[in-house]
């Protein structure tokens, strides 16, 4: 397990780093090897304690924060909460298991910059990403939207093989664009 840790508005303790260490190992029983742990401490205002842990694995990647008036305690809430999402990813991953080998298509996502995008110019591409879109179904496509905190997510469907792009809505329902053969 690769661990990163950020101290923000507070010295750096070699205590806080062995006991968040200790602490995520607990969560590395969920999660296939290799796992990218980043962790961030903060104090605000002297008194609130605040962590905030972002795992990326294969094919995973959660996030979880909490604050409370005692870092300790905040390692272990923000822990507990990362366990429970994992623990509840991995049990609706074992009741939605698709058959046979699953594979993922590539996909470019592009960021533009906002005042470049008119009717005369080319819009100013500012960052590309380049990401592998797996197969899913569109429950386990709301639980990662769940996970990573996003407010949409583009998947294979894996009963029909085509891509789809499913968000969040502002009501807070779900909304699933599928792609339409004529």
């Amino acid at each position: 397990m690769q661990i990163t840790m950020t101290f923000r508005h507070m010295e750096q303790s070699d205590a806080l780093k062995k006991y968040a260490e200790e602490k995520l190992e607990r969560v590395a029983k969920y999660i296939d090897s290799p796992i990218n742990a980043q962790v961030y401490f903060s104090v605000e205002k002297k008194i609130r304690h605040i962590v905030e842990i972002v795992i990326n694995s294969r094919g995973i990647s959660t996030k979880a924060s909490e604050a409370t008036n005692d870092m300790y305690a905040a390692i272990d809430a923000v822990i507990d909460k990362i366990e429970r999402q994992l623990v509840r990813y991995k049990e609706k991953i074992k009741a939605h298991k698709t058959s046979g080998e699953e594979h993922g298509r590539p996909i470019s996502k592009k960021i533009f910059q906002a005042d470049s995008i008119d009717a005369t110019t080319s819009p100013i591409v500012i960052k590309t990403t380049t990401e592998t879109v797996k197969p899913m179904s569109v429950e386990e496509a709301v639980m990662q939207m769940d996970l990573l905190h996003k407010d949409f997510i583009v998947f294979i469907d894996a009963d029909s093989s085509e891509m789809n792009v499913l968000y969040r809505r502002k009501d807070g329902n779900f909304g699933l664009i599928e792609p339409h053969r004529a």
